[in-house]
């Protein structure tokens, strides 16, 4: 219920037949182009904050511009982008897209994806897009300065895009003297390198020093392709290539529908792998780095990706079937007297798949549309009192949807993460229908830990179930496990998550009572009962994306570990009354 901003989106087209081809066969100029557009839009979903699009053409004449890139900011960015771009450019070969939203706060065009790096030689221009957070900027940008280098900019956009462009420029300098070998002089020496530039070398002695989740995608001035995914399979990559196009994306329903085809034909790209594109138009997947195991991101399978997904519909569907035995007792088995609905509008397949179960259970349940989401209120008023009002009524009920002081309500949602809506909103106007009872039921797990691989979960303090469990040691008089967590935190240095045993002391249902009582809202007399799903459970829903760390602290990277410690101790010392 509550927008989590998140995730990026990534779009990559290489054409691998003359411009003529696809004009004789679709009937425009601009079937690249077209593709691209399409694959974003199917794409919002990871990103509307800001959008941006990159086009190489490699047989432009010289003295006229081979390499574009075009930015927006807002909602509307991806047409505002491809308003912008003039006819030449349906004479492209390749095209790169990308959809943002900030995971660090951070906002303004500059921060909009792709980054330019921009050089005389078209093998030295390099376009960077990306989905991704890397967690040890700092020990990088340490890095580059002992390099003798002096990055204008401290962020990981930009330090990944120096570094790379610096070991793009190595490999250039590397067949220049190739090239001197051979006895080349002039435009031969720079045809030979933009002819035999290896682009997994420029990937391996950059990608190498990062930790954190990632897919990079970039383009060439002379023409190269690539994209590359962590080597813990963090973030999901897909492709797809047959005579007329390579085609890249975050998602794989983007390129079913974009390309009408089959989820079998349709590859992930594994972790560490990437796949490279020359500028003939010659592609070759590459280990670029060593796996280090499969950490594929389940927050994907319940929250971020498009549930238009053939496996992702079911995985949903089994979140939501999981869910019925602790509803039954939350509702003393009363299926009779219990009215079921969901909040709009990704936790819907979890509703189908929660309501499928109980039929095969052989229970008759009445389903009813209880919430309403409206469109997001936008208001000129500032004051706190106001705005919370106003936040109150982004959703609105089915009034007459339950039978008053008769009925239980219950309510699935994808996920509960900092609670704001669920106490400001939902339960408020919940409240009104008088129902005798509210189970709140969550198709994902308790969520105690912050992301630091793209999602904007990094402060401990937004997260409703460690603000319970913090609650829970004050009450019970076990401040000193929190001092001893902190100075745990404070002296790590073997990638240990102390922050763990903040929540070892209590049991799930615990944590579900004392998040349920804290997020009622004053005045509330209806009983309500939070039902979170099972970390067995999420893994039997999704058994090939076992990245639990939201739920678990099980970082599969030293950053993530490193950056949960200090997010502990910037909270105690942020928060001395603690």
């Amino acid at each position: 219920m509550e927008q989590l901003k998140h995730e990026c989106g990534v779009a990559l087209i290489r054409q691998l037949k003359p411009q003529s081809y696809y004009k004789q066969k679709y009937g425009t100029a601009s079937y690249g182009l077209n593709k691209l557009y399409l694959m974003m839009e199917k794409q919002h979903n990871r990103g509307q904050e800001g959008a941006g699009i990159a086009c190489v053409n490699m047989h432009a004449p010289t003295g006229e511009e081979y390499m574009l890139r075009e930015k927006a900011l807002g909602k509307d960015a991806i047409t505002e982008v491809f308003g912008r771009v003039t006819p030449q450019w349906t004479e492209a070969q390749l095209y790169m897209g990308h959809l943002r939203y900030s995971t660090t706060g951070k906002s303004g065009l500059q921060f909009v994806h792709p980054f330019l790096r921009r050089n005389n030689w078209r093998a030295k221009n390099l376009c960077l897009c990306g989905n991704f957070n890397m967690t040890n900027i700092e020990e990088v940008f340490e890095f580059m300065k002992s390099q003798g280098q002096s990055p204008r900019i401290y962020g990981d956009s930009y330090i990944t895009l120096e570094l790379m462009g610096h070991r793009l420029d190595r490999e250039a300098e590397r067949l220049f003297q190739e090239a001197k070998t051979k006895k080349l002089e002039g435009t031969d020496i720079t045809n030979y390198i933009e002819d035999n530039i290896q682009i997994a070398n420029v990937l391996r002695t950059t990608m190498s020093h990062f930790d954190g989740g990632y897919v990079m995608c970039g383009l060439t001035g002379s023409g190269e392709m690539f994209a590359m995914r962590d080597p813990w399979g963090i973030r999901p990559a897909f492709w797809y290539q047959d005579d007329e196009i390579i085609a890249f994306a975050s998602e794989r329903p983007v390129l079913q529908t974009t390309f009408d085809l089959s989820a079998e034909a349709i590859k992930e790209l594994q972790p560490g792998q990437a796949l490279t594109v020359h500028r003939n138009g010659a592609s070759q997947l590459e280990q670029i780095i060593p796996c280090k195991g499969n950490h594929a991101c389940s927050f994907e399978r319940i929250y971020f990706s498009r549930g238009s997904d053939l496996d992702i519909y079911q995985e949903r569907k089994r979140l939501g079937q999981q869910l019925t035995q602790p509803i039954l007792h939350a509702i003393d088995g009363d299926i009779a007297n219990t009215v079921f609905s969901y909040i709009p509008n990704t936790a819907e397949v979890a509703f189908h798949g929660m309501t499928d179960a109980f039929r095969c259970l052989d229970h008759s349940v009445r389903i009813e549309k209880v919430v309403w989401k409206d469109i997001k209120l936008r208001t000129f008023i500032t004051t706190g009192t106001e705005r919370n009002d106003l936040a109150a009524h982004v959703y609105d009920i089915t009034y007459g949807s339950v039978r008053p002081y008769q009925d239980n309500l219950v309510i699935i949602d994808d996920s509960i993460v900092r609670g704001t809506t669920l106490r400001e909103s939902i339960l408020k106007i919940l409240h009104r229908l008088c129902p005798k009872k509210i189970v709140m039921v969550s198709s994902a797990p308790q969520i105690r830990y912050p992301d630091y691989y793209g999602i904007d979960m990094s402060h401990l303090d937004e997260l409703c179930a460690f603000r319970a469990a913090i609650a829970l040691l004050q009450e019970r008089g076990m401040q000193q496990l929190i001092a001893d967590v902190y100075h745990a935190c404070k002296e790590e240095t073997n990638a240990v998550n102390h922050v763990r045993a903040i929540y070892e002391s209590f049991s799930a249902a615990e944590l579900s009572d004392k998040i349920a009582a804290m997020l009622r809202p004053s005045g509330m007399d209806t009983p309500v009962e939070l039902v979170f799903q099972s970390i067995d459970g999420l893994h039997e829903a999704c058994p090939n994306h076992p990245g639990d760390w939201y739920f678990t602290g099980h970082y599969p990277t030293p950053g993530g570990t490193r950056m949960v410690n200090q997010a502990f101790v910037d909270y105690i010392e942020n928060n001395p009354q603690i």
